[in-house]
């Protein structure tokens, strides 16, 4: 199984990549973190997602899975 690159990607692009074929509401649900179900907005979760890794490996693979 050949692994996809995230190379030259950043995280707002996934981010907002995930938010439009997603939605907020479908996000939280499939990576149940505040940031997605409280009041979400790219900011926030960028600042989350850039010191959780963990939260950031989960929207990675989600990426690679869409």
């Amino acid at each position: 199984m050949e692994k996809r690159s995230l190379d030259g990607i950043t995280l707002e692009q996934i981010l907002h990549r995930l938010v439009d074929q997603y939605g907020w509401e479908v996000l939280g649900q499939k990576i149940p973190v505040r940031c997605f179900i409280s009041d979400p907005s790219v900011k926030s979760s960028l600042t989350f997602l850039r010191k959780t890794p963990w939260a950031r490996e989960k929207v990675e693979q989600l990426f690679l899975q869409s």
